[in-house]
């Protein structure tokens, strides 16, 4: 089930090689953006890891047994935390809300990264969560934890529709309409698998159960981008 997130002001929260999503498509223009982004993606895992082993020891220290309902992370017993990892991560790219509303169609180039990390935790190779790493006071620390659908949505859509260096994917969240997407780079253009938020809030899932597809089938960018307008719009009338 999902759980709720944790956060590093609600308690003390805080691989040897590093692996990222979210580098696909860079033109060689962009080379010295990329060095700059893979030198902080190495800042972000480091930050991760040192976060979550203070972060383990904490938690089976203080409370010990079966996990709570509300803990982070989807496991059963605090002391599967001796297992836990973290393992690859991702850079989170956004669209602003104009773009959007404005009718603009290449949702490749309306992507631009947060500056937000997002590295999945997982148990003996399983996922059970996400580790969500920003930059405070100019150093990249963990936030929160949680996610764990999230982590599990990555972690298939990656395994099916990812290279091996998953260098072909990109996580893209729209904030204002609560959805996110991994966008798959080959062939001509990039394609676009929307994940959990995206199934649910968009009304995505049902199209793919009623066209015959499943959960792991890519959309066109016409075809994500034409719902996420709604949605968008939706939500900011609702606030003005």
């Amino acid at each position: 089930m999902q759980h709720p997130r944790f956060t590093r002001r609600a308690l003390l929260a805080p691989l040897a090689l590093y692996t990222i999503l979210g580098f696909a498509g860079v033109p060689a223009m962009a080379q010295n953006a990329t060095a700059v982004a893979a030198k902080d993606g190495i800042s972000a895992q480091a930050a991760a890891q040192r976060d979550f082993a203070q972060f383990a020891a904490y938690q089976m220290r203080t409370r010990p047994g079966i996990a709570p309902a509300d803990f982070p992370l989807d496991i059963n017993d605090m002391q599967d935390l001796k297992d836990a990892v973290i393992s690859y991560g991702f850079p989170v790219h956004t669209v602003e809300a104009k773009d959007i509303v404005a009718g603009r169609t290449d949702l490749q180039a309306m992507a631009k990264p947060t500056g937000e990390w997002r590295f999945i935790v997982s148990v003996r190779g399983k996922p059970v969560g996400l580790a969500s790493v920003e930059q405070v006071n100019g150093r990249y620390e963990t936030v929160a934890y949680g996610g764990a659908i999230l982590a599990k949505d990555v972690e298939a859509l990656t395994s099916h529709h990812g290279n091996a260096a998953r260098s072909n994917l990109r996580f893209i969240r729209i904030y204002q309409a609560r959805a996110d997407f991994l966008e798959v780079s080959g062939g001509s253009h990039p394609r676009y698998a929307p994940l959990h938020s995206a199934r649910e809030s968009l009304l995505l899932q049902a199209r793919a159960m009623k066209s015959g597809q499943g959960d792991t089938s890519l959309m066109e960018a016409s075809e994500v981008l034409q719902p996420l307008r709604a949605a968008v719009k939706a939500n900011l009338d609702a606030f003005h």
